[in-house]
C-alpha cells in the first residue's frame, strides 16, 4: 500500500442511531451535528444513519451542511409485497446517500446470512447508494481463534458484485464489543482490518487499497484517536456515542 492510495481513503465517521429517537430528538441531534460540521472541514466525511421514521426530519436538519444521510437497512427487492420493509430505491428517493447492511444485530436478530446481506448490498448499488457492509465475530468465535477466518468468510460471502472504492465501505464490528464498553487493542483491530483488505484484494484486486474500512464497537472519544491511527482503519461506525452530539463530534475530532 503506497502513500497515494492511503491519501485516497478520506476517513469516514458514521453514526448508527439504531432504534432510538422521536422526531424532536432526531431533529435536535442532527441540527447539533450539522452546526459543528459547518464550522470547518473536520478532516473526514461525516454520516448519520437514523431510524426510517426520522429520515425526513433528519435530512431537513442536515440541509446546507456537509453531513451525509444514510439508513440502517434495506430490502433486496425494488418493490413488492414485503410488509414492513423499505427498498434501496425508497431510501435514495428520501435523500439517503448510504445504507448499512449486514449489521450483527440484523444477522443475529433476523437470521440474515451472507447471501441475504449480499443481495441487499447489490440492491444498494443498484439504487445508487454507497453501501456499508458489516462483518464481525462473536465472543465464542474469538475465543476459539476463528476471528480472521469468520471475518474473511463474511467479506467473501457478502461483497456485492460491482463493488468499487466509490460505492463500498466495509465495517468491522466485533460482536462482543458492541455496547459492552470492551474493545480490542488497536493492534488487534488493525490485524483484522489488514485481513479484510487482503481478502478484498483477492476479490476486487488493487482497488482494495482505496476501499474505506471502518472499526465499530464501543468507540468513544477516549479511544477513537488510537484506533483511528491504525494504517488500515479509515474511520468508525459509531453506536451509542452517536446519540450525543458532543461525544460523536469528539470522535470526529480524531481527524481534526
Amino acid at each position: 500500500m503506497n502513500l497515494e492510495e492511503i491519501k485516497m481513503r478520506r476517513p469516514l465517521i458514521a453514526g448508527n442511531w439504531k432504534m432510538n429517537g422521536l422526531t424532536a430528538d432526531g431533529r435536535a441531534l442532527a441540527a447539533a451535528v450539522a452546526e459543528r460540521a459547518k464550522a470547518g472541514d473536520p478532516g473526514c466525511d461525516v454520516l448519520v444513519c437514523p431510524p426510517f421514521t426520522l429520515i425526513g426530519a433528519v435530512g431537513a436538519a442536515l440541509t446546507g451542511s456537509p453531513v451525509a444521510l444514510g439508513a440502517q437497512d434495506c430490502h433486496a427487492a425494488v418493490s413488492g409485497a414485503h410488509t414492513g420493509d423499505v427498498s434501496a430505491e425508497m431510501l435514495k428517493d428520501a435523500g439517503c446517500a448510504f445504507v448499512i447492511v449486514g449489521h450483527s444485530e440484523r444477522r443475529a436478530d433476523h437470521g440474515e446470512d451472507d447471501a441475504t446481506v449480499k443481495a441487499k448490498a447489490e440492491a444498494a448499488l443498484r439504487a445508487g447508494l454507497t453501501v456499508i457492509v458489516c462483518v464481525g465475530e462473536t465472543e465464542a468465535e474469538r475465543d476459539a481463534g476463528k476471528t480472521e477466518a469468520v471475518v474473511a468468510r463474511q467479506v467473501k460471502g457478502s461483497l456485492p458484485a460491482g463493488a468499487t472504492p466509490a460505492n463500498l465501505v466495509v465495517a468491522y464490528e466485533p460482536v462482543w464489543a458492541i455496547g459492552t464498553g470492551r474493545t480490542p487493542t488497536p493492534a488487534d483491530a488493525q490485524a483484522v482490518h489488514a485481513r479484510i483488505r487482503a481478502e478484498l484484494k483477492g476479490l476486487i484486486g488493487g482497488a482494495a487499497d482505496a476501499v474505506r474500512l471502518l472499526y465499530g464497537g464501543s468507540v468513544k472519544p477516549s479511544n477513537a484517536k488510537e484506533l483511528m491511527g491504525q494504517p488500515d482503519i479509515d474511520g468508525a461506525l459509531v453506536g451509542g456515542a452517536a446519540l450525543k452530539a458532543e461525544d460523536f463530534w469528539g470522535i470526529v475530532g480524531s481527524y481534526a
